[in-house]
């Protein structure tokens, strides 16, 4: 916030935004944006206006920069805007309005409704798989113990932006909401995404969000984030070493990377029943993985479980590897990384 406060909008600019904001249902959608994120049907269903019309608002807006827009799957979200001269004005439009006010009020009602039954949904398709995953959580160390060991992995921070890659329930944003100034989580299931956001918005961190994405091509630039998260992810892969590949990409030099898995282990109704693609990963291999991706493997911690010698039961194992530094030529060293990530996918196959 900082850095953005030394950012003025210009004249023309701050014109423009005010423009686009000065007219009754555009206010109501920015105050209805502020702290959570609305796709067009929801704002139809809230304000009760038609989608062509709202969409007309929408664009109005965003080309103002007051509000950003995402694409999840076939579904457009809107948030107030973040990071720029426009999104400050956006907020001070926001905390200039009076909350009690009758129209105000029954616009935040009826958000209400909207998110308690997109909530429903997700909750319904949330307990279908609860048994399953409760299964698998019988089989390793509680699971505050794992959260406090990558608590203790990945540091205090703070983190300017961290990225939780297969976010599913969206606990490990959670977790680590605390130690980030940006926590973002990425996920293919648009179930799980609706759970995540609900559980998100509910314990007001608007500061962590989640966006539909494929962890092996992620809309990040080289470099954007400081931490990423792999947490129970590569034993679902067919190509685990691609995901650190890009993991690794979208890393600063000296960002952190932990993965947390399964350590190997012969429980084959995993991979039966549970689609596990890999019954656990070697600490070797991931090490290789990790070096074809320019990253330093740090630190390798296992959690046994009580009487680890029954083979019935699951050892978690963390991995900690950071980004190295460009190299002296100044090329950064994952540049090759997909292609010596192919190549150990290739080892570890054989």
């Amino acid at each position: 916030m900082s850095e953005m406060a030394v950012h003025k909008l210009s004249l023309e600019p701050a014109l423009s935004a005010l423009r686009a904001a000065g007219e009754s249902t555009r206010l109501r959608i920015l105050a209805l944006l502020s702290g959570r994120e609305l796709n067009v049907k929801d704002l139809t269903q809230i304000l009760g206006q038609s989608q062509p019309r709202l969409s007309r608002h929408l664009k109005l807006l965003s080309e103002a920069g007051l509000i950003e827009r995402f694409r999840e799957g076939s579904w457009v979200f809107f948030r107030l805007a973040e990071g720029t001269p426009e999104a400050l004005l956006a907020e001070a439009i926001v905390a200039g309005l009076d909350r009690d006010d009758p129209v105000l009020q029954l616009d935040a009602a009826r958000a209400t409704a909207v998110q308690k039954s997109r909530a429903e949904a997700a909750q319904n398709y949330f307990k279908a798989h609860a048994k399953e995953w409760d299964r698998i959580r019988s089989l390793h160390v509680a699971e505050d113990q794992v959260e406090q060991a990558m608590i203790d992995a990945l540091g205090r921070g703070p983190f300017d932006l961290l990225v939780d890659l297969g976010t599913g329930t969206g606990r490990i944003l959670e977790l680590f909401a605390g130690k980030a100034d940006r926590a973002l989580g990425f996920d293919v299931s648009h179930e799980m995404l609706s759970y995540a956001r609900m559980k998100l918005e509910g314990a007001g961190l608007a500061h962590a969000q989640v966006r539909h994405g494929d962890l092996f091509h992620l809309p990040l630039a080289d470099g954007e984030a400081d931490a990423v998260v792999l947490h129970q992810v590569l034993h679902f892969l067919e190509e685990p070493a691609l995901a650190i590949a890009e993991a690794s990409r979208v890393l600063e030099p000296g960002g952190r990377l932990l993965i947390v898995d399964f350590a190997p282990h012969e429980l084959e109704f995993l991979r039966e029943e549970q689609a596990h693609r890999r019954l656990g990963l070697a600490s070797e291999q991931i090490g290789r993985w990790c070096a074809d991706a320019g990253l330093d493997l740090k630190s390798h911690h296992d959690l046994a479980p009580a009487g680890s010698g029954d083979e019935s039961k699951l050892t978690v194992s963390l991995w900690l590897a950071e980004k190295a530094s460009v190299g002296a030529a100044g090329e950064k060293p994952n540049s090759a990384a997909k292609d010596g990530a192919a190549s150990s996918v290739e080892e570890a196959a054989a």
